[in-house]
């Protein structure tokens, strides 16, 4: 098992219940997310919109395993579950009629990971 550098209590959490869904549903998709997350601060991804409306299409649910920014447009409803988004970001995909979730809240809603594309 991969040593977890984060400090912030709320991402070593996140962390634990991805490896866990991971093992409980023999699902890689929680486990890549898992490890994308627990790499140093520097590394972790940011996204922004204008990205995620490159390359996702209408209705599509992505992970971003780091920060979602608001740099962009976004045109069409996707459903975008990050560790984090910029007020902004949160603004313009629930204007675009997309929905904002969090990781756990997706793992919990889709524990095989379904449809998921991971973003980043």
């Amino acid at each position: 098992m991969k040593r977890v550098r984060a400090t912030n209590p709320e991402l070593i959490s996140l962390i634990r219940s991805l490896r866990k869904g991971s093992r409980e549903n023999e699902v890689g998709i929680w486990r890549d997310v898992a490890e994308r997350l627990s790499s140093s601060r520097r590394r972790r991804i940011t996204v922004n919109v204008g990205h995620l409306n490159r390359c996702t299409q209408k209705s599509e649910t992505v992970v971003v395993p780091g920060k979602v920014l608001a740099a962009g447009k976004i045109s069409h409803p996707v459903n975008v579950a990050a560790f984090a988004f910029s007020e902004q970001a949160r603004a313009k995909i629930l204007k675009a009629k997309g929905k904002c979730l969090s990781i756990s809240d997706l793992m919990e809603k889709n524990s095989k990971g379904t449809n998921v594309k991971i973003v980043g």
